[in-house]
């Protein structure tokens, strides 16, 4: 599939301010669990890959080297914008892409910074994205939800909805 310059744009405009993520995978019994993490990315790169650091101990840890199948989604109610992302998440052990991604949060969590035992560099690999994005004001959507309603139509133009497949 070709690549669509403007939706991978747009994709790292809806989600580049939004400070956490909720990853959702698998659990070994097949249920879904999500867990909020702070992305790292400060843009896309050219893998369309998302970086999180996670702890080594945890349970997301020891569950995403069984299953690497997840789902990151990015909301911002505020700006009635929504990302959903799917992907292979795998783990690096590269201290330069740690020592690139890293900040003064992420010190709060690992103290021994870029070289904490515990620190592992979560990679996930986007394949499939979708998202919505209004641009109207909250008063234009209620409107257009109510002449809706009155008249048993589906509100039109409500903003921008797009399916993006990335390799």
């Amino acid at each position: 599939m070709q690549h669509d310059t403007a939706a991978h744009e747009t994709l790292w405009k809806l989600i580049k301010d939004i400070r956490f993520g909720m990853l959702t995978h698998r659990t070994s019994t097949g249920m879904l669990h999500a867990h909020p993490l702070t992305t790292q990315n400060r843009k896309f790169d050219e893998h369309n890959e998302l970086y999180f650091f996670i702890s080594k101990s945890g349970e997301l840890y020891e569950r995403l080297l069984t299953d690497g199948e997840v789902n990151v989604s990015y909301a911002n109610p505020d700006d009635d914008s929504y990302v959903s992302l799917s992907g292979q998440a795998r783990f690096v052990e590269d201290r330069g892409q740690k020592e690139a991604l890293w900040s003064p949060m992420a010190k709060a969590w690992f103290p021994g910074g870029v070289s904490d035992p515990d620190l592992a560099l979560l990679v996930v690999r986007i394949r499939h994205a979708e998202y919505w994005d209004v641009d109207e004001s909250k008063m234009v959507q209620i409107f257009k939800m109510a002449k809706a309603a009155i008249t048993g139509e589906q509100p039109r133009d409500l903003g921008e909805h797009k399916e993006v497949t990335l390799y």
